[in-house]
């Protein structure tokens, strides 16, 4: 009897332990009422996403933000600059803006530069443009390169010029006028072999097609009608290429270029100065903006000196007047 009872003890604390540790279940209702929640507000409107603008036009914005002039007109002094003139004889470049010069007070400046510093008296005078290449709406100024004769040379030596002809008699008018080399279609293969060489090509137009195994050797000094190195007056072109002086557009809108030498009379630098200008002038229509709005004047051993160049550009006619 006292067993049974132990046995009967154990079963039940097993059913109470069991029960203890099973997961709980509980069943919700099918039909019971489920709480909902209502806004009371209303959603914020979607913020519409601004079309994206076309490269062009990006970079259109940016290049009219670089442009941008600042106009310090009417000024006490200029935007970021602590005053137009300093009054000191020390100071910083920085805080005060670049003087502005005539340019035959430039040249004589740099002449007194030289003589200061002890540097070659004959070294070479440079003369650095900034050309306006814009035309109507995109259209724009090609990069070019142009011969100048200019009215005073101050190279010692003479550009050595060979001439494509496509008769005897034309060689022979080539030779008498300077030309180093004249001839037809025999030149390219010694020009191809770097037995010839020279600073300028030129030729008649008709032996102009028989040329192109050289566009890949002459490059830019390539003859073209352009450039002047294609026509029928031979005299006339070896006079200009011998003693004509050569000068290209760099980085799109750039110009640097000899002009003189500082042992030149000063009348002399600024006649040549002023036949750079008119030469790069004509290559923009006048009815136009100036071609050039920026200039400045250096030699080997200065600084640069920026220079009022208004005065140097080439006067608009007036209507009516031959």
């Amino acid at each position: 009897m006292a067993a049974s009872t132990r046995n009967l003890v154990r079963v039940l604390a097993g059913c109470q332990t069991l029960s203890l540790t099973a997961p709980c279940v509980s069943r919700v209702s099918h039909n019971a009422a489920r709480q909902t929640y209502v806004r009371t507000y209303a959603a914020a409107a979607a913020a519409k996403a601004k079309p994206k603008a076309k490269k062009g036009e990006e970079d259109k914005e940016k290049k009219e933000k670089k442009q941008r002039v600042i106009d310090n007109t009417g000024r006490h002094k200029p935007i970021g600059f602590s005053a137009w003139e300093p009054t000191d004889d020390v100071y910083l470049l920085r805080f005060y803006p670049k003087p502005s010069h005539e340019t035959g007070a430039a040249v004589d400046l740099l002449k007194e530069i030289q003589t200061l510093e002890c540097t070659p008296s004959d070294q070479a005078v440079l003369v650095d443009l900034r050309l306006d290449m814009k035309l109507e709406k995109k259209r724009k100024v090609d990069p070019f390169v142009s011969t100048v004769q200019l009215p005073h040379p101050f190279k010692t030596e003479t550009n050595k010029v060979i001439v494509f002809t496509e008769t005897a008699e034309q060689t022979q008018l080539a030779l008498a006028n300077g030309a180093v080399h004249a001839g037809g279609v025999e030149l390219v293969q010694k020009i191809l072999d770097d037995e010839i060489q020279a600073d300028f090509y030129v030729t008649v137009p008709e032996v102009l097609p028989k040329l192109v195994p050289l566009k890949n050797k002459l490059r830019k000094k390539f003859p073209k009608s352009k450039r002047g190195t294609v026509g029928v007056n031979i005299p006339k072109m070896l006079n200009l290429f011998k003693t004509g002086h050569e000068y290209l557009v760099e980085r799109d809108c750039y110009i640097i270029t000899e002009v003189a030498t500082l042992d030149m009379p000063k009348e002399q630098i600024l006649a040549n100065i002023q036949a750079i200008v008119n030469d790069v002038s004509s290559h923009k229509p006048a009815n136009y903006s100036p071609m050039i709005n920026r200039m400045m004047l250096c030699s080997r051993t200065s600084e640069a000196l920026l220079v009022k160049y208004e005065d140097l550009l080439p006067k608009p006619k007036e209507e009516g007047v031959l």
